[in-house]
């Protein structure tokens, strides 16, 4: 990759830490001022649930945003989350053991995202068309996987004990005082963030984003990165799709019903543009925190669900409406240079 390319990523990630410390900074605000409001915000036991409850957020925002900086799309990821919980669910329902079920739904899940990744990177189609597509078949799959009805307990089939053991490792268990849900989603970004940050991988899905064209001829081989970016995605997918299983202990054919779209306003939120090449999943752990701190905040205070969306969907039209004036003003400098 030439040092033109290399220094543009640079300054784009210079953009994006900006982003991220200013949703950071929206955030500590954010649940202050919900604390002031309902003192029963800034409680221990409430800051648990309030970070187990982001987990989901945080792993759907780190999927979709690792796809928006390629400058692409993921719609399929809520419908990918119910076939991971349903698949998951379904065989421990009928006795089979937790380790081969879990591995089978990630197999499926894999699928899903591998076919994204063909269909946008190597046959070109449009992201939101292609993955409109796969959206519509993995939420068939997940009616399919049981007959169309969710599924018995998962301790109806493989025992009380193995049951408590998946909830627990996934939902309700705790290490080191905090629930295991945000320590599994912790690891997942940590590991997503070292590669979008610190390898040629990351670097790729950065190039893309910025211009395709320009990372052909550098070499990238944008086929093999975007498949890699759908496929991130969909092993996000795959884990919330697990930590809904737990939390409920049965599948939910419905599981996952517009966390395509949260995972959008996470990275959003968090100063991942939409139009490609720019934001940090630093700004996206923001985002998801913001995300989860307005919806518990507002419902503590006892705001109606329809004003809780109304909010959020404002502040992400607020922070798109950010990046494109950003963009414009940067492209005004560089065109009078």
């Amino acid at each position: 990759m030439n040092t033109l390319t290399q220094r543009s990523n640079k300054l784009r990630a210079t953009q994006g830490l900006g982003a991220a410390m200013i949703a950071f900074g929206g955030w500590i605000v954010l649940y202050i001022a919900f604390g002031i409001i309902n003192p029963q915000i800034l409680t221990m036991g409430n800051l648990m649930n309030l970070l187990r409850s982001m987990a989901k957020y945080l792993l759907v925002g780190i999927g979709q945003s690792v796809i928006l900086i390629t400058g692409n799309i993921d719609l399929s990821i809520g419908s990918v989350v119910a076939t991971s919980a349903m698949i998951s669910a379904t065989m421990m329902s009928k006795g089979i053991a937790a380790p081969l079920a879990v591995l089978t739904a990630l197999v499926c899940c894999l699928l899903f995202g591998l076919i994204n990744g063909i269909l946008v990177g190597k046959f070109k189609l449009p992201p939101f068309i292609a993955t409109l597509g796969t959206m519509f078949c993995a939420r068939g799959t997940a009616y399919m996987v049981n007959g169309n009805r969710n599924t018995d307990a998962i301790a109806s089939g493989i025992g009380k004990e193995a049951g408590e053991a998946f909830q627990n490792f996934f939902y309700y268990g705790k290490t080191l005082g905090i629930y295991n849900a945000f320590w599994i989603a912790f690891l997942i970004f940590l590991v997503v963030f070292f590669l979008m940050s610190k390898t040629k991988t990351g670097r790729h899905i950065y190039a893309i984003g910025s211009n395709v064209d320009a990372a052909k001829l550098s070499g990238v081989n944008v086929f093999a990165t975007v498949t890699k970016s759908y496929l991130i995605s969909a092993f996000c997918a795959f884990v919330v799709g697990l930590i809904l299983c737990a939390q409920a202990s049965m599948g939910n054919m419905e599981a996952g019903t517009s966390y395509e779209m949260y995972g959008v306003a996470a990275g959003v939120i968090g100063g991942v543009s939409p139009l490609g090449g720019t934001g940090l999943l630093l700004g996206t752990f923001a985002g998801a925190g913001v995300w989860q701190t307005l919806e518990n905040g507002l419902g503590i205070i006892g705001a109606p669900v329809g004003l809780q969306r109304i909010v959020i969907g404002v502040i992400v039209v607020a922070a798109v409406l950010v990046d494109v004036v950003v963009r414009q003003g940067i492209g005004a400098k560089k065109a009078k240079a």
